[in-house]
């Protein structure tokens, strides 16, 4: 079940899209909190501004893996406004971190591109974070919260 606070943290990664998309990157932000319901780091997409893997849910697992204990990471929640591709989900597990939350799925992304007529350009298949990490606790998507996604994915597609 979905929480308000839950909720106050799935706004924040869809701010957070926002302004990577307004910045020239893909829509994409996460918010990692721990178990007592702290945020302790975000971060938005930047893979054309810095690099090509800088997806905030390798930032955050990064972050997460330097900076907390293995047992505070095991206890923490990452928030996320996409299903993690599969680098970002490789790293989640790699960093040790709990549960993932996302408000848009992977297969939604994909039928949205078809929707539109977009051809995807990545160089990986597309796979859920159950088949690269499936001891990885998930819920999502979440309706309605999905639809905006939707919007700033079209903005994007419409940019290329």
């Amino acid at each position: 079940m979905i929480t308000d606070n839950d909720m106050i943290y799935l706004r924040r990664c869809v701010e957070l899209a926002t302004e990577a998309l307004a910045a020239g990157d893909e829509p994409f932000g996460s918010v990692l909190v721990d178990g007592d319901g702290q945020v302790l780091h975000e971060d938005r997409n930047r893979a054309n501004t810095v690099d090509a893997t800088y997806h905030p849910e390798i930032a955050v697992a990064k972050w997460a893996a330097e900076n907390m204990t293995t047992d505070a990471r095991t206890k923490a929640v990452v928030y996320t406004s996409g299903e993690h591709c599969a680098m970002c989900s490789a790293a989640h597990a790699w960093a040790g971190l709990g549960r993932i939350i996302y408000v848009s799925s992977s297969k939604q992304l994909g039928e949205w591109m078809e929707e539109m007529g977009v051809t995807s350009t990545s160089p990986i298949n597309s796979l859920s974070i159950q088949e690269v990490a499936p001891n990885i606790p998930i819920q999502g998507p979440i309706a309605g919260l999905d639809e905006e996604i939707k919007a700033l994915q079209r903005r994007s597609f419409k940019k290329q």
